[in-house]
């Protein structure tokens, strides 16, 4: 535990990912130095975790809006008035979870974004927490003789995969798309460089990759499979739990995320915000 110059306190979450700030004033607009400061955390951490934080809707953007450019999600519409914002809902009578697979957002997309703030509305007596890999890590425990494989690889993601799409069926019907495309695809290195921290990272995910470019699905897959499981090793890993208000921040370029879904019966609601990305190199 350290405390920032700016009376931030910074807690660790796991060994590998994640870090819990307190000490944030969200009743104060930040100023430049405090955002450089949990910009740095989250730089280093991958994920950044707050709590209690009161932001009405239009304050919720307001705060995401100090980090990056906030984007529409493809598949979804999002709240009225504030189409940045999306509802991320389970029922008491759904059994299926929104993006309920470990995965990188939208990999799917040409540039994906850069990062995604999540904010909890309303969650479950218990459960319903996420889980968040480190996918910098995961690279760096690997064989030097595999690093160099996968160094000279592309992969095909693509926003049809099976797992991944039914798990926003429910919200798409009820809300409707943005896009008229039934699928979206893009092609990305399997290990890229972080535009800001130089450290490369894997990015293949269980819920957009399909297979590796030139090479069959039949071919990739025990490759592939090797890969996600990897990724998601316990020493790669951290585990939030929500509670209304509680925020994550996570660095989409670096970091995967699986919601837990461990409370049938229960309403979890959350918002979701994804901010502009580049093009993976």
């Amino acid at each position: 535990m350290s405390v920032t110059a700016q009376r931030l306190t910074v807690t660790r979450a796991s060994g590998a990912v994640g870090a819990e700030v307190s000490g944030l004033d969200f009743a104060a607009v930040p100023d430049g130095r405090i955002i450089a400061e949990l910009r740095a955390i989250w730089l280093e951490h991958g994920v950044l975790f707050l709590r209690d934080a009161a932001l009405s809707p239009q304050g919720f953007l307001a705060f995401a809006s100090h980090f990056g450019t906030p984007v529409e999600y493809p598949f979804v519409r999002g709240l009225d008035g504030l189409p940045q914002i999306t509802p991320v809902i389970k029922e008491p009578e759904e059994r299926i979870n929104f993006g309920g697979v470990w995965h990188s957002d939208t990999a799917y997309l040409e540039r994906p974004p850069m990062a995604t703030m999540l904010i909890a509305r309303e969650v479950p007596p218990a459960g319903g927490d996420t889980l968040f890999a480190d996918c910098r890590a995961a690279y760096e425990a690997l064989s030097p003789g595999l690093r160099a494989t996968l160094d000279g690889l592309r992969a095909i993601n693509s926003s049809k995969k099976a797992d991944a799409s039914k798990t926003r069926e429910d919200r798409q019907k009820e809300r409707g798309a943005v896009t008229n495309a039934e699928a979206l695809e893009a092609t990305h290195p399997v290990v890229r460089t972080h535009p800001e921290t130089g450290r490369r990272s894997l990015y293949v995910n269980l819920g957009h990759t399909t297979r590796f470019d030139g090479w069959t699905e039949a071919e990739s897959k025990p490759l592939l499979d090797f890969l996600f499981a990897h990724i998601t090793r316990p020493e790669f890993t951290c585990r939030f739990h929500w509670a209304p208000g509680s925020i994550a921040l996570w660095d989409n370029r670096s970091v995967q995320h699986y919601p837990v879904n461990d409370y049938h019966g229960h309403r979890r609601e959350m918002h979701r915000i994804t901010l502009q990305g580049d093009v993976p190199a």
